[in-house]
This record gives structure tokens, C-alpha cells and sequence, in this order.
């Protein structure tokens, strides 16, 4: 006679058993590795703004901000106001060239698509893993070698730098506008380009405006490619751009590579001046995300 035997409750997993065991102890020993990188990652940042703020402090004054170098770079007192002149200038030209050319090809890359978008993308991503002095070698060898150091060719070179970043942040935020509002404004017979302008693009201000001002605090710091196109005058304030023009991050390190104490205090107050502006450019930043209707969203 044939014998059915049901299922043995000892087969099934057990509350508490060897396997819930294991998988809590690896979750443990994750969520420490991801606490430990973390707080390494926060004490590092905090040691670098904490060092340059404490020597910084030292020598930022009115003074900094309201006057030029002296003559004598082992002489104490003077500032960098040519520089800070000089980096607002050169930057927001830059920015003026990169945002349009920027949004543009994002527009393209995310809405239109094709062979041309593809390539668009690729290059992109290249653009992106260039070194900046590369960039500044590419700017000297077509710009200065014909037309001489100057505050144009920082800022093309410094375009180059942020129209990557622009391209793929703008990029990464249409791709989270929802389909339904273009599918919608086409319902109603608008065009797709009255589409873009009207509903995609006003959607995404806030995320395409974060990353505007990152690329901003990018360019701001660098200082390799200008080395070779803008070249720096710590002389006078120059604010026509067809001349040589320092800004911050020149003056940092022309400072700073002398051996006079005078000068190092210089750029230590430079190097707190600079850390200033790219912390407001990335709170501005980050203000405008979280009013952002699309990055609010995430």
C-alpha cells in the first residue's frame, strides 16, 4: 500500500535560522563601510575648508579685496582685486558662450536623437575626460599663436571645460521632464520645437540652472588651461578681455609657488576668496534645484 507523507516542517526556512543570520551580518558590515567612507569623505572636505579658512583668515581683509599686488612679491600687504576683477570677467564670458551651445545640444541629444545626437553624446563624454590643460594646449595652439594672450582666449578655454558639464547635467534633467507633457502639448498642435520652449525647457529651469552654476564653480577653479591663454597681470586691474588678465586662481598660483612668506600669505587669502565664490555658486545651486519641479521629484 502506498504511503503519503506531507511536507516536513523542518525543510522550510526557520525564523532566525543560519541564512537571516549571514544576511544581517553582511548588512551590518556594509552599512559600516558606507558610514566609514562617508565620514572619511565629510572629515577630509572639512580638513581642506577648515585649513584654508584658518590661513586664509590670517590675510583677507579690506585691503585684500580693494587692492592690487605690490610690485615686490616679498613685500607684505596689497590684494587681489585684479584677480577677482579679472575672474568674473573671464568666467562670465565663458559662461556666456558655453550655457546657449550647452542647453543646445542637450536639447538635441534628448529630444531629436539620430546619428548626429549620438555623436553629439560620444563626444560629449570625451570632452568630459579631457584634462583642462589639454583644453588650454588645444586654445593656445588656435587662439594665442595668432592673436597673443588675453582674456578671450581664457574664456574659450574655459568654455570648453563647463560645455561638457552643461551638456550632460541639462541632458540628464530633460530625460526626467515626464513624457506626458510633450504628448500633450503635441495633442494640442503645438509644434515639438513650441513644445521644447514652452513646456520642456520651463519645467527644467531649475535642474538646468544647478548645473549651469556647477560648471561655473568648475571653471572658476581652474587654473592649467589659463596658464596658457589668459597668462595672468598682476600689475593693474585689466578689464578689457583683448588683453592679458589674471583672476583668482593665477594669482593663487603665481603666489604660492614663490618662496616669500608675504606671497604664500597672499594666496592663502586668495585660495579662502576663491573657496568663498565656488560655495555660494553651488548653495545658489542647490537653492534652485530643490524649487525645481523635475529634481524635486527624485
Amino acid at each position: 500500500m502506498a504511503t503519503h507523507f506531507a511536507s516536513r516542517p523542518e525543510a522550510e526556512p526557520r525564523p532566525g535560522g543560519p541564512g537571516l543570520r549571514r544576511r544581517m551580518a553582511t548588512d551590518m558590515v556594509g552599512t559600516g563601510v558606507l558610514w566609514l567612507a562617508t565620514a572619511l569623505t565629510v572629515g577630509v572636505l572639512l580638513w581642506v575648508l577648515g585649513y584654508a579658512a584658518v590661513q586664509g583668515f590670517r590675510y583677507l581683509g579690506p585691503e585684500f579685496l580693494t587692492s592690487t599686488p605690490p610690485g615686490d612679491p616679498s613685500r607684505a600687504g596689497g590684494g587681489f582685486l585684479n584677480g577677482i576683477i579679472g575672474s568674473l570677467i573671464v568666467v562670465g564670458l565663458a559662461t556666456v558662450v558655453a550655457v546657449p551651445l550647452g542647453v543646445g545640444a542637450a536639447v538635441y541629444v534628448v529630444e531629436y536623437g539620430g546619428r548626429l545626437a549620438r555623436a553629439v553624446d560620444f563626444l560629449t563624454d570625451l570632452l568630459i575626460g579631457i584634462p583642462a590643460i589639454v583644453t588650454g594646449a588645444f586654445v593656445y595652439a588656435l587662439w594665442v599663436t595668432r592673436f597673443g594672450f588675453s582674456g578671450y582666449a581664457g574664456a574659450i578655454s574655459l568654455a570648453l571645460v563647463m560645455l561638457p558639464l552643461i551638456v550632460r547635467a541639462t541632458a540628464e534633467i530633460l530625460c526626467l521632464v515626464p513624457r506626458d507633457l510633450r504628448e500633450a502639448g503635441l495633442a494640442l498642435g503645438v509644434t515639438p520645437a513650441r513644445t521644447i520652449v514652452s513646456v520642456v525647457l520651463p519645467t527644467a529651469m531649475g535642474g538646468i540652472t544647478t548645473g549651469i552654476m556647477l560648471a561655473v564653480a568648475r571653471a572658476m577653479g581652474e587654473t592649467a588651461p589659463l596658464l596658457l591663454t589668459a597668462l595672468g597681470n598682476d600689475l593693474f586691474v585689466e578689464t578689457h578681455p583683448d588683453h592679458r588678465m589674471s583672476t583668482l586662481s593665477l594669482q593663487i598660483f603665481s603666489n604660492a609657488i614663490t618662496g616669500f612668506e608675504a606671497a604664500q600669505a597672499r594666496a592663502w587669502a586668495g585660495a579662502l576668496t576663491l573657496v568663498i565664490l565656488v560655495l555660494l555658486c553651488t548653495a545658489v545651486a542647490r537653492f534652485v534645484a530643490r524649487r525645481s519641479s523635475v529634481t524635486g521629484a527624485r
